[in-house]
């Protein structure tokens, strides 16, 4: 994913945030822990875009390195992720919903019928590769017609999701947009990515209801990061985090052939990218982190049960 999308997805996820409505009790106090505890999401993104991913990522949930996932439907290996939710239904597992295909080579168009969904799709056929363009073509109305057959094929296959989130944050870049986005999740009963923070439009926050769970804080790192650096961006993230709900987004895989060829010429979240994110939440050393900081780790299906 090139720095200049990364840049566009950041400032439309903080953008997007702060909700303003006041709850009688914290996320903490409703899920049963201390109304100051540090709660935190350890998100793995993009399942079912390549073997590779799905393989680093599935095990990183079997050993609780982290506690959810989001599966891209409109990618080829969402049979391979099918198979392993119907083996293990208690796992976590949301949708990552895809309205952009940013890989130089390997692209993918959506699961809706092309003619149904014209603003999805760029000159080649496919999904816009970048989230600018996304923003500035796609109509709410098709938006919400791919997202919503994305979820029915989801479910079809044997995924029941536990939340909603958006790839590269196309649902965030507008109000009509996000608009859709949270519809949906309203009327599919799912909680949803979106983050709290000050200065966010009327527009964004107005749409949320009450009992919406609103992260306090997002986690990803970012290309400015070095890869020497990794560990260190990690660590002051798990050590700066204050009471509340916070999210730690990842993007797990392996350093091989496969993903290599997937992420061709993009190095910001490529394959070594990947195996880095992966090698670092399976670590001790994370573990450790996490219990030296008093950090409880929770599931988007926890916050699913808040809802109902």
């Amino acid at each position: 994913m090139p720095l200049r999308i990364q840049a566009t997805v950041i400032a439309l996820l903080l953008a997007m945030g702060a909700s303003g409505r006041a709850q009688t009790k914290t996320v903490a106090e409703r899920l049963g822990y201390p109304p100051d505890s540090k709660l935190l999401i350890v998100h793995a993104d993009d399942l079912a875009v390549a073997h590779s991913v799905d393989t680093a990522s599935l095990d990183a949930l079997d050993k609780n390195a982290v506690t959810s996932a989001s599966v891209m439907v409109p990618c080829p290996w969402l049979n391979e992720v099918a198979a392993y939710a119907k083996e293990r239904p208690n796992a976590d597992l949301g949708l990552h919903l895809t309205l952009t295909s940013e890989w130089k080579i390997y692209r993918w168009g959506p699961v809706e019928a092309k003619d149904k969904v014209p603003s999805l799709l760029d000159s080649s056929g496919y999904l816009w590769p970048e989230t600018a363009p996304a923003a500035q073509n796609i109509k709410p109305e098709e938006a919400e017609r791919e997202i919503r057959a994305q979820i029915e094929r989801a479910i079809a296959a044997g995924i029941h999701p536990t939340h909603l989130d958006s790839h590269m944050g196309v649902l965030f870049s507008r109000p009509d947009l996000f608009a859709v986005y949270v519809k949906v999740a309203h009327e599919y009963k799912l909680p949803f990515l979106a983050v709290r923070l000050p200065g966010a439009p009327a527009q964004f926050f107005s749409l949320l209801a009450e009992n919406d769970v609103i992260l306090d804080s997002l986690v990803m790192a970012n290309p400015t990061i070095r890869a020497a650096e990794w560990k260190e961006f990690y660590g002051n993230a798990i050590k700066n985090l204050k009471p509340g709900l916070s999210g730690m987004i990842v993007h797990l895989g392996h350093d091989d052939s496969e993903l290599q060829a997937v992420t061709l010429d993009h190095p910001d979240y490529g394959s070594a990218w990947r195996q880095r994110d992966y090698e670092f939440v399976t670590s001790p050393e994370f573990k450790k982190l996490l219990e030296e900081n008093h950090v409880i780790l929770v599931k988007w299906k926890d916050l699913q049960k808040l809802l109902k």
